[in-house]
């Protein structure tokens, strides 16, 4: 199934964008509560693009898997979603 990352890819961007500003802002000695403040913005893209991409995988990637009737491909599919939730938990 082909999936539309236009949102994902436009917060990663934007968090690409913000991380360079942070890093020069960091190598100017800027004010600390403001570079912490620009680093949860980053945050709060990339928890963003994350969650678009898992909506779309389960939309689509996970949903085709958990319709076969290949249970192999059930069990990977779930353990995927699981190792990946993990990793964001941590």
């Amino acid at each position: 199934m082909k999936h539309n990352r236009t949102d994902v890819l436009i917060a990663l961007k934007k968090a690409k964008s913000l991380l360079e500003k942070i890093i020069s802002m960091a190598e100017a000695d800027a004010y600390c509560i403001d570079i912490m403040q620009q680093n949860l913005a980053v945050i709060g893209l990339l928890r963003s693009a994350h969650q678009k991409l898992m909506e779309d995988h389960l939309q689509s990637c996970f949903s085709d898997a958990i319709g076969s009737k290949n249970k192999l491909k059930k069990k990977k599919m779930i353990n995927e979603i699981l190792k990946v939730t993990k990793l964001y938990n941590k």
